[in-house]
């Protein structure tokens, strides 16, 4: 499999390390509700199809992606820096 950093193109998946579902970027504030930090911290979705997935750029630019991928075919389906999406 092999992810288009828009900094540096199209990479092998083995430069680059998996961090998990993209809802890990939208944590709770600190003074949120137990119930909200226990549904971040253990509720996750596992699904088939697209999914929205973070990615780290480990052994190259050090970018933090947003990759929108299926999890049938492995097919990606966009990639985007992880920082446009936090506006």
């Amino acid at each position: 499999m092999r992810i288009e950093c828009p900094q540096c193109g199209a990479r092998d998946v083995r430069e680059f390390t998996y961090l998990g579902a993209a809802v890990l970027a939208d944590r709770p504030d600190a003074d949120a509700t137990t119930e909200a930090w226990q549904d971040y911290v253990h509720l996750r979705d596992n699904p088939a199809g697209p999914h929205d997935e973070l990615w780290h750029h480990a052994m190259g630019c050090s970018a933090w992606l947003r990759v929108r991928r299926n999890t049938l075919t492995h097919e990606i389906l966009t990639v985007t820096m992880a920082q446009e999406d936090r506006t």
